[in-house]
């Protein structure tokens, strides 16, 4: 009986401190979640334009950190983490086209079903201008999309610089780049836009 005691003894140890560790991890997360949950959701629902895919796409961001979180000897800025990894679903999202194309059909009836005053027109106009800024952001370099995404959820040039891992003295120049390769595109793309 003695010999039964030391073995489930050490193995009633480890299983409390897994059980503790786990615990712990459990409640961290939440508390991550809690507080950058709205800004990813945010984030993602301006990228890909549709509530329910931007919620799919921020609880896909959220399940990565939770499955595969960085390694501890690396120290982690969890909200740069988030948002490259929102970023990137959002682009790949918006690659699939034929399944945006099928949101964005079914939310501007709904749209227009809602608010039957807005002018069918005004709001065909405007999705149209969506689906074209998505459509050139999927076309260019990836860092050039990110860096204009990013830059136009209202980051700051050093939180860009931290979550893409550039240099913030070198942001500058790649975003004037990156604009200059957008407004080329979308002039090429669109060409009644005034000069």
């Amino acid at each position: 009986m003695a010999t039964t005691a030391r073995k489930t003894g050490p193995q009633t140890t480890q299983a409390l401190k897994v059980e503790k560790y786990t615990a712990e991890v459990s409640r961290d997360f939440e508390v991550t979640f809690l507080e950058y949950w709205p800004h990813v959701y945010a984030f993602l629902l301006r990228l890909v334009g549709d509530h329910a895919e931007a919620e799919d796409l921020a609880l896909e961001t959220f399940m990565r950190l939770y499955q595969r979180p960085p390694a501890d000897d690396q120290p982690l800025n969890t909200g740069g983490w988030l948002h490259r990894v929102a970023t990137n679903l959002g682009l790949n999202a918006i690659r699939s086209w034929k399944r945006r194309q099928r949101y964005e059909l079914e939310n501007g009836k709904g749209m227009w079903q809602e608010h039957p005053a807005n002018n069918p027109a005004e709001l065909f106009t405007a999705e149209e201008e969506h689906r074209l800024v998505r459509q050139i952001l999927a076309e260019m370099n990836p860092r050039q999309s990110r860096l204009l995404i990013l830059r136009h959820s209202g980051m700051a040039y050093r939180e860009i610089a931290q979550t893409l891992g550039l240099s913030a003295t070198s942001l500058g120049p790649l975003l004037l780049r990156a604009e200059t390769e957008f407004e080329r595109r979308y002039r090429a793309a669109n060409p009644e836009v005034e000069k």
